[in-house]
């Protein structure tokens, strides 16, 4: 029966018992559903540790109707989709985005895995020792090593002390016993009573409704067995606790017998713990020099418990400043229960839940819908958060120790009433039209020649826009330069964030790129903002938060833009010597009319000089280069960007249809059949003006020299897979990857970033519709040359490693 409707959200259960959410967004070119199963590793019988993150695996592994190379990963994969699972404490979630046109079959595929699994021997074994690889590289992680270390103090009965990743030892597939227990938890969990389905998409309701009635029949119905209570989260002594290592501080905070709306109020609290305005808790930490940064998080939320953490990093030892730290929370908290009911915050909290479902993908709407929480905090809410502040004050007592202040209200938020009338300038009105000023004429002659272009590729139908301004630097900037200037832009960030538009500012080679996408309103204002913050304020680089060690991989594609366009220089260490010598154009798409003379005077203020002329100049790499990227972590990783060579759109489109065919064999050969590794992905990649072929692996005991072999062999098989493709199967896979680029398909961001790839490649404004009509009517014979071309020695191979080069690299193929 429906229950806690809304125009655009359904909520019912379906004839097969199924708990079933629907979501119709007009707005969306994609569909998505996201699958809870209420069990998760806590859930497994003690014997068998990791047993319901190893059935996750293995539900992947195809069934009876749908073989892995037709099951739900190769069908995402070949539709251009997304796809995930993850098991947690006390769930398990599935899910997946497709093109609204391939969107039942995605559905079917994963109804019939979640019910007919086929957990073959042979398929166990390999996706154990897939799951033993996962293991150690997580427990090689600092960040995981203190997860466990933060969870010490608690009561040694409580699941959350368990054991739960699984690996080789916890998982013995050839004893019967384990295959019984396996088989009876899937049984026993993997049924209607179980789960919620949450569907989104451009589809109606009533569509979205008869495709989950349709294809849920293939799951076993059941009622929902009563989960045990946990025991408490602490055996004895203090709901609270501090764990210091190195530069962390971890303040938990133990929460029992919470009131119903508790996890709505947690989500509300943690918000505003982390929000970075002046006189809050981190403004004033980080005036004290006590921490860099805060995140506050639940941890753990099963029935009336919760575990919430807030963790403070420095860039020094914090051991000295976990009292004071400590002391400032105690009293924010004060300070914070004393303003309730919260009318403004959650006013403004609103505000934000309400933007966010206005700009979320279908996936991000799925998943968001699976949680049920309302776009408010509720009046049940704000009674639970009270109760939440009584439980973590150890002793009741007047806030008075700071000067606090509750966060201001984000600027981007709230809609302009009166914009600025394009043409003037602060502090004058319509009135002064006609007369002009020294600044406007600067202005004016900065504008003549426009170094931004307003593209009109792509309407604007939902609101949505996306903003580009490269600068390419005449000089090598400091490597500290570039991180301070986005530690100077996080505060923005985050409000861009809340108000819909994600901005990010990152390296291509000699280049910096500014990137704003999302929606368009507040757009202008957010651009006006940022680009003063680029300029030098002092002297002196502005400071920057200490990165966090990445894994090998993420390393490698961080460092490989920096790679593909690299120039002799002259080297700035300051800002100021910076932007003197720098160019700058731009790529605006989706952008009104009404809107762009706003972008424009924005762009007045952008450092460096703007060039409508600028092209991406990519110094040619040799035929064979390899580059070692030194990596902290003991396991290896290696990418291989192989770019198709510099010639027309049916060269694009066949290195495109490469990847594509590609994608799938390359996952299950290196990963589940040789298993190098549990990262394995290849793809397209465009680095500068070059469209590839990017193959990654990393693994924790292949060397780079073993990876790159079976990558080479991998790909020196290609032109025999295509050839063996008949004309039916290779026009599917043609006209699947095509239909990607269609207008339909794509979401404006996704389209907007093509776009800009493709200006900067050189390429016509009409780009998107010449690359469709490319993919649609390229024949075999040029894509079996196109494979050719890949393996052949002079072919431009750029390959980036944890190690140094083997041999092999530049010898030529017998």
């Amino acid at each position: 029966m429906p229950a806690l409707n809304t125009p655009d959200l359904l909520r019912l259960t379906t004839r097969n018992g199924l708990t079933l959410t629907v979501r119709h967004v007009p707005r969306l070119t994609r569909s998505a559903a996201c699958i809870r199963v209420a069990v998760g590793s806590h859930d497994v019988p003690a014997d068998w540790p990791g047993l319901a993150h190893f059935l996750e695996h293995l539900l992947f592994l195809g069934t009876e109707r749908f073989p892995a190379a037709q099951g739900l990963m190769a069908y995402v994969q070949q539709h251009g989709g997304h796809l995930n699972a993850r098991t947690c404490e006390r769930h398990t979630d599935f899910f997946f985005e497709l093109p609204p046109e391939a969107f039942a079959g995605g559905l079917d595929r994963l109804c019939d895995m979640l019910a007919h699994p086929r957990l073959d021997p042979d398929d166990q074994r390999r996706e154990r020792e897939v799951l033993h690889a996962e293991f150690i590289a997580w427990a090689r992680e600092p960040s995981a090593q203190r997860d466990l270390q933060r969870l010490q103090p608690l009561n040694a009965t409580h699941p959350l002390r368990g054991f739960h990743a699984g690996n080789r030892y916890s998982l013995p597939v050839p004893r019967a016993a384990f295959q019984r227990a396996l088989t009876h938890f899937h049984e026993q969990f993997y049924r209607t009573g179980h789960m919620t389905l949450s569907l989104v998409g451009p589809q109606s309701q009533d569509t979205l409704i008869a495709l989950a009635e349709r294809y849920s029949l293939e799951l076993q119905p059941g009622k929902a067995a009563t989960p045990q209570p946990p025991p408490p989260l602490m055996s004895e002594g203090s709901s609270q606790y501090v764990q210091v290592e190195g530069s962390h501080v971890d303040l938990m905070f133990t929460l029992e017998q919470l009131p119903t709306a508790s996890e709505e109020a947690l989500a509300f609290l943690c918000h505003w713990i982390n929000a970075d305005k002046p006189g809050g808790l981190l403004a004033h930490l980080r005036q004290q020099q006590l921490t860099d940064s805060l995140r506050a998080t639940p941890v753990y939320q099963f029935q009336d418990q919760a575990l919430l953490g807030l963790t403070f990093t420095g860039s020094t030892d914090m051991t000295t400043k976990a009292q004071p730290i400590r002391d400032a929370v105690d009293d924010w908290l004060c300070f914070f229960s004393a303003q309730q009911p919260w009318t403004g915050l959650r006013n403004e909290y609103r505000r934000l839940q309400q933007r966010q479902q206005r700009v979320s993908s279908a996936l991000e709407l799925a998943r968001r819908d699976l949680q049920h929480y309302p776009v408010e905090l509720s009046d049940h809410g704000v009674e639970a958060l009270a109760v939440i502040l009584k439980h973590m004050q150890t002793e009741p007592r007047p806030s008075g120790q700071h000067a606090w202040q509750l966060p201001t209200p984000n600027p981007f938020l709230i809609s302009e009433k009166h914009p600025v009338t394009a043409g003037l300038i602060r502090g004058q009105t319509s009135a002064h039209r006609g007369l002009r000023t020294f600044a406007q004429d600067r202005l004016r002659s900065r504008r003549e020649v426009s170094a931004m272009t307003f593209s009109p590729a792509l309407a604007n139908p939902n609101g949505e826009a996306a903003v580009y301004v490269r600068w390419h630097l005449g000089v090598t900037p400091a490597p500290s330069l570039l991180p301070a200037l986005q530690h100077r832009l996080l505060t923005l960030q985050h409000d861009a964030r809340e108000a819909g538009v994600e901005m990010s500012l990152i390296a291509q080679g000699n280049d910096w790129l500014l990137k704003l996408h999302g929606l368009q309103e507040p757009m202008p204002a957010i651009l006006e903002h940022a680009l003063p913050l680029l300029t030098p304020l002092t002297d002196d680089a502005p400071g920057a938060t200490p990165q966090t060690p990445l894994m090998p991989i993420r390393q490698l594609l961080k460092r490989l833009p920096e790679l593909h366009t690299r120039f002799a220089l002259p080297a700035a260490d300051t800002l100021q010597h910076v932007w003197p010598s720098a160019r700058w154009h731009g790529l605006a798409v989706g952008v009104s009319p009404a809107s762009q003379p706003m972008i424009s005077s924005a762009l007045s203020k952008a450092p460096g000089t703007p060039d409508p002329h600028l092209t991406h100049a990519v110094e040619a790499p040799s035929a064979r280069h390899w580059h070692t990227e030194p990596c902290e972590s003991s396991e290896q990783a290696l990418l291989l960007f192989c770019p198709a060579p510099r010639a027309d759109l049916t060269q694009e489109a066949a290195w495109r249809l490469l990847a594509h065919l590609a994608q799938t064999p390359f996952y299950q050969r290196l990963r589940v059949e040789q298993q190098m590794g549990y990262a394995v992905f290849s793809g397209v990649r465009q680095l500068g003006d070059r469209t590839g072929l990017l193959l990654g692996v990393q693994s924790p005991q292949a060397t780079t020299a073993d990876i790159f072999e079976q990558v080479r062999t991998f790909l020196g098989q290609l032109p025999q897979q295509i050839a063996a493709l008949d004309e039916a199967s290779f026009i599917e896979a043609r006209t699947a990857l095509a239909q990607q680029f269609s207008a339909e398909a794509l979401s404006l961001a996704q389209a907007a970033d093509l776009l800009w790839h493709a200006q900067q490649a050189g390429h016509s404004s009409d780009y998107l519709k010449v690359l469709y009509n490319a993919l649609m009517t390229l024949d075999r014979a040029t894509t079996l040359k196109a494979a050719e071309c890949l393996n052949d020695p002079d072919s431009d191979w750029l390959c980036m490693a944890t190690e140094p080069q083997t041999e092999s690299f530049y010898q030529r193929r017998s």
